[in-house]
């Protein structure tokens, strides 16, 4: 009954896909900030509906679903349908995250990977984990992968990999660095040795989520987790 949780954080085409790729194949438990904030808009939940009534129905494409870019045009351009909204999916997405977190660990998983893409940004996240990992790439790679994936001029790759904090910084801040910056095979490499060193490890968080159970509620936890990753 041992259970704890890693937190897995990247930059912009350093390759984290790849990385949560070879962890699926092997088997780990891994839980995706970005699929879980895109899931509780769709029309079945209660956030979507929540959020028509605030913001009309001129945000709607024609099958329905939340036209994301016109959502976003309105939240960035005014800061204060951005709280409206991020008041509106965080106790959804706050939710769906402990109820993955309580599954895996009723089913024994020794670890739970948050797939996380601010981890690093954000120190009231990182106290959660019990090992933070970073899926680095060195700096001209990075570079060279975001034109050829984006189609981008260097000038706009370099502009896009400014707006994040540098992987150099989050190296710095990782537990654990998965390199990959050379071939898909010199990364399954460094995985599996990460799932064996994580698989060892006899520490586990169970305990110090009870306790923030008793102190805030389970509630409370999730809201401490994800409240800034949405943002």
């Amino acid at each position: 009954s041992t259970m704890f949780l890693v937190g897995l954080s990247g930059g912009i085409a350093s390759g984290k896909s790849t990385v949560v790729a070879v962890l699926r194949e092997l088997g780990c438990a891994v839980i995706d900030a970005d699929v879980i904030a895109r899931e509780v808009v769709q029309p079945r939940f209660k956030a979507y509906r929540q959020i028509v009534q605030h913001f009309g129905t001129e945000i709607l494409l024609e099958n329905g679903e939340i036209n994301r870019e016109a959502l976003g045009n309105i939240i960035f351009s005014q800061p204060e349908k951005r709280q409206l909204l991020n008041s509106i999916t965080h106790p959804e997405i706050q939710k769906e995250m402990l109820k993955r977190i309580l599954k895996y660990f009723v089913l024994g998983y020794r670890y739970v990977i948050l797939d996380i893409p601010l981890l690093f940004e954000n120190d009231r996240l990182t106290k959660f984990m019990k090992y933070t990992v970073l899926v680095y790439c060195d700096p001209p790679t990075q570079l060279s992968r975001l034109m050829k994936r984006n189609g981008l001029s260097r000038a706009e790759a370099e502009a896009r990999v400014a707006s994040q904090l540098p992987l150099d910084e989050k190296r710095k801040l990782a537990t654990h660095v998965v390199d990959n910056s050379g071939d898909r095979e010199s990364t399954r490499r460094q995985v599996l040795r990460l799932h064996a060193r994580l698989e060892d490890s006899l520490h586990f968080l169970w305990a110090r989520l009870a306790a923030g159970a008793v102190a805030a509620g389970l509630g409370g936890l999730a809201y401490l987790l994800l409240r800034h990753f949405i943002s």
